[in-house]
């Protein structure tokens, strides 16, 4: 037969090796990050603001995290809302709209929320239910691209335009996400087909849970402890992997769909979104060796173990904890083990929730001892368990992810129309040699 494609591959390595100190001699940003790992600029933004150190002469200090939305301190919107449901349509209004609407101005976006969830006529039947998937995240994909198909005019990148496409993807992406899983949940799973309706009255997070759930139901603490995480998820600048995806997408002028659906392709990455579903499988399979009683010691020999590749996935990572910004706190980890807190008190789930605290601990003290520096907690640490708690299957955390980010991609797609509107395209460097080109029949074996 010939040969493989391995040995194809193998050859094609030898001949065209990029020694790593090239990158050091032409100044090139592996992944776009500065030597001291901050992120190299890009772009401006109005947007959000990622805080998790501060430069002092020139240099990098570590700090204590803050996450901004236009400007609002994220902590400040869950400690001070008074009105606890509906908070992530809130922070949706203040992202895309850049302001805190009045009464009559949410009132009346919620209204347009509302009227876009419904989706088209036998849309369900032709789309999801006809067509089950195992990889949800794909099959996501695919459903926003499908959309373009019911839109009039789906090419059409007017500002307004878009942000009208981009608010119907908003209002439509949770039913659909949850649709789609509980087809999958039949057809692959074996499961009884459980189909609600979807009631306009409910908050974006009320309808994830009732659309879920067999009997529709949930606790007004479930509902509040989830409008939180998607809160806490929305956006995280234009740096992220899956927003900047988006941005580079759109700018070279194509619809909403494909740049959001782009921008899924990228959050299905363990590198970016996947990254709850690793903490999870790490802290099953530590509570499971261990126990809820073990000791601080026993959790720091596993800890150890983790550091020393000797656990786990064996690749020396302590998934959940430090992060590319946040150095000394990740005030969404610190907000949703907040939530969980009182959540676990809610499902007798305490002892497990304190396991995690004393983990989190317990890792952070030894990152710090062996490797000299500060990181926290991140926000997937906890939000896997607080998932789990709600009765969130493990199939949907990233999807999760995708629901709250999608208002995110749509207003930097929208700021990057507005203020920078030209194609992005970098350069690289070509570091290879010049080579004759020899007829075929003349080629060496």
């Amino acid at each position: 037969m010939g040969k493989s494609i391995t040995e194809f591959f193998e050859k094609s390595l030898s001949e065209n090796d990029i020694p790593n100190e090239l990158y050091g001699e032409y100044s090139v940003k592996k992944g776009l990050r500065n030597e001291d790992g901050t992120g190299v600029l890009v772009g401006l933004t109005k947007i959000s603001d990622v805080v998790g150190y501060k430069k002092v002469d020139g240099k990098k200090v570590d700090d204590y995290g803050s996450l901004f939305y236009r400007g609002v301190n994220v902590k400040d919107i869950v400690s001070s809302s008074k009105e606890k449901r509906f908070l992530f349509e809130e922070v949706c209004f203040l992202i895309l709209f850049g302001y805190l609407p009045n009464e009559k101005e949410f009132s009346d976006f919620k209204s347009i929320l509302a009227h876009c969830y419904t989706l088209p006529q036998h849309y369900l039947e032709a789309n999801i239910l006809g067509f089950p998937a195992k990889n949800l995240m794909n099959k996501i994909q695919q459903e926003v691209l499908m959309l373009y198909s019911y839109d009039s005019d789906p090419d059409n990148t007017g500002i307004e335009e878009t942000l009208g496409k981009g608010i119907n993807l908003l209002a439509k992406i949770p039913s659909i996400v949850c649709y789609t899983y509980q087809t999958k949940n039949h057809y692959f799973d074996n499961q009884s087909l459980v189909i609600h309706h979807i009631n306009q009255e409910y908050s974006i997070a009320e309808t994830i849970l009732h659309l879920l759930r067999d009997d529709g139901q949930f606790t007004q603490k479930e509902a509040e402890v989830l409008d939180i995480a998607l809160v806490l998820h929305a956006d995280h600048g234009g740096g992220n992997n899956s927003t900047f995806t988006n941005v580079v997408i759109s700018s070279t002028g194509t619809d909403i769909y494909s740049s959001v659906a782009g921008a899924i392709g990228s959050l299905k990455g363990p590198r970016h979104g996947g990254a709850n579903l690793a903490v999870k499988k790490q802290m099953d399979l530590a509570i499971q060796d261990l126990g809820l009683d073990a000791t601080d010691e026993d959790i720091n020999k596993l800890i150890n173990r983790i550091l020393d590749k000797d656990y786990n996935d064996n690749a020396g990572l302590i998934y959940g904890i430090g992060h590319a910004v946040y150095t000394k706190s990740d005030p969404r980890s610190e907000i949703i083990s907040a939530c969980c807190k009182e959540l676990a008190i809610e499902k007798d789930r305490v002892k497990e929730y304190e396991f995690y605290c004393r983990f989190a601990k317990a890792g952070v003290a030894a990152m710090k001892e062996r490797k000299g520096i500060n990181v926290s907690t991140n926000v997937d640490f906890y939000s896997g368990f607080m998932y789990d708690m709600l009765g969130i299957p493990s199939d949907l955390y990233t999807l999760l992810f995708v629901i709250a980010r999608t208002v995110g991609w749509i207003a930097h797609n929208i700021e990057s129309k507005l203020y920078s509107n030209r194609i992005i395209r970098p350069a690289t460097k070509y570091v290879g040699k010049a080579t004759e080109y020899v007829a075929r029949n003349e080629r060496s074996d």
